[in-house]
This record gives C-alpha cells, structure tokens and sequence, in this order.
C-alpha cells in the first residue's frame, strides 16, 4: 500500500476513476471534505458506489478504505451504517485519542457488520493528529486486535500548535514517536496527507523521510502526488531481492549448525534476519 488517494464522498464522479487509477488504495472520505448538510448525500453516495459492480469486480490488489466520522461524533453510527455488508479493507477513524475510545468503535463496528464466519474482520487505521493521542500513540495501537495501523495528522497536530511543518526535525519527531508505537503493537505505520499540490519536492521529502523511518506508504490527496508516493515506497527492487537472499542463506546456515554467518561480505545474525523476514511479510503482502 505505496499510496492511499483520498475522494470526497461529495465527488461521485471521481470515484471509478479514482478506483481504476494508480494508487494502491483509495480512502473515501466521508470527515473532512464533507459538509456538515452533505454527511447524509455523502454517505449515499458511498454506498451506491460500493455496491455496484465496478467497486465489487475491483481486484484484491487495490485496497478499499473507508475514513468515518470520530467515534464522539453524531454521524459515526450513521456511517457505520453506510458501508454494512459492503466490501471495506480498513475504516479509518480520526481523531483517536484514548484506547478506550478505540475499543468502544471497535465494539460499535462489530454490533453494525453483519455476521460472516468466512470474511476478514474489517481493520482500523487510526488517526494520530492530537497531541493526546501522539502521547498515548503505543496505548491505542494495541487497543484492539483489529488495529491494522497508525496514520500521521501533521496538519491537525501542527498548525494549533504552530510548528513549521516545513523544518524535517519536526516532522521526523512526530513520524519517529508514531513508528516506535506502531512497532510496539505490531502494526503498520502510515504517512499522511501533504496539503500543498504545487510543492512536489516537499511532498517527495515527506515520503523519503517517512519511506526511511519504515512507513509503509504516504497518503495523497490528487492522482499526481501518487506516482511519487509508489516510486518512493517501491519495494520490488533492491531491498527485497536482498531480504530473499539473506532470508535463504539464514535457512542454509541454519541447517548447517550457524546462527551467524557471512554474506556478501556482512556478518548477518538474528537481528539482520529477522528485519529480512519483516520486509518480506510486510511489504509482499501488503502489495
């Protein structure tokens, strides 16, 4: 999941082509982007989309993400309501600031999805954007087992708070904090949206920074922000050929009595392998 575009559920329109288009996921957003007299449209909308034929013949490669209303909010229930019975990967809940809150959404979704033995719980992504929740990132991520990942706000945890958004040291503190609790729980993390369309280089920036810090991709918020997204978050090349080789060699050694051995010129030991075997079950299989 290079890249996540968002849609506003106010823009029907856009939503088959943003689903046929380039971005590993599409993250259709019934919170920011929709008016408080267009919640009930929006959700409509969504619902006629998602139900049709071009939304339940898209591939399992193209991931289908649902941002709601927060759970404190009067429209949570009724977008729960919205997307039952339809096909949704991750509903991402903003403004998460307690686990409490999180199990109690998490509770909420599973009274309002209707029983299948056979499907895959639907997964939380859970918005960091709060000083709050930033403080207590780790506590939420292990909430609930349906926590799938943590997803940076820096324009909602910046800008009341008046940080430059454009000083790396900044973000870096906010992306490392966000990493180490995701790790904790053993979920993925997630780079956010970058407002400024016209600044590519920054948005490019962001996702180099977040792409080193081990980010699984960084959301966008038009098609052309998502080519830089995939290209940055590519793991298909060198990276995996080397998790491949070393986890291979780790088998090799192994059979032969070594816990530690040499490749390449590298000593690699269990630390080494295990980061071969995270990147092959982290990056494969979220592709």
């Amino acid at each position: 999941m290079r890249s996540k575009l968002f849609v506003p559920c106010t823009r029907p329109e856009f939503f088959a082509k943003a689903l046929a288009g380039d971005a590993d996921a599409i993250s259709f957003d019934l919170e920011d982007s929709v008016p408080e007299d267009a919640k009930a449209q929006a959700r409509a909308q969504l619902r006629d989309f998602l139900s049709s034929d071009a939304a339940r013949e898209s591939g399992p490669d193209k991931r289908v993400i649902v941002r709601v209303n927060a759970f404190d909010t009067a429209h949570f229930m009724d977008d729960l309501a919205a997307i039952s019975g339809l096909r949704v990967d991750l509903l991402n809940l903003p403004k998460a600031e307690r686990a409490e809150d999180v199990r109690a959404a998490a509770a909420a979704i599973e009274a309002a999805t209707p029983r299948d033995a056979s499907a895959r719980p639907m997964g939380l992504l859970l918005n960091i954007e709060t000083p709050r929740a930033l403080a207590c990132a780790a506590e939420i991520a292990r909430a609930h087992p349906t926590v799938a990942g943590l997803q940076v706000g820096l324009n909602d945890l910046f800008e009341p708070l008046d940080i430059d958004r454009a000083d790396l040291s900044h973000v870096h503190a906010a992306l490392w904090t966000i990493r180490l609790a995701s790790a904790q729980a053993g979920c993925f993390a997630y780079d956010g949206a970058y407002a400024d369309l016209a600044d590519e280089d920054g948005f490019r920036r962001e996702a180099e920074l977040s792409r080193s810090l081990g980010f699984l991709g960084k959301s966008c918020i038009h098609p052309k922000q998502v080519a830089i997204a995939n290209a940055v978050f590519d793991r298909g090349g060198v990276e995996l050929a080397s998790a491949r080789r070393i986890v291979e060699a780790a088998r090799n050694a192994a059979a032969a009595g070594k816990g530690a051995f040499l490749l390449d010129g590298r000593m690699i030991d269990r630390p080494a392998i295990a980061h071969a075997e995270a990147v092959l079950a982290k990056w494969v299989g979220s592709r």
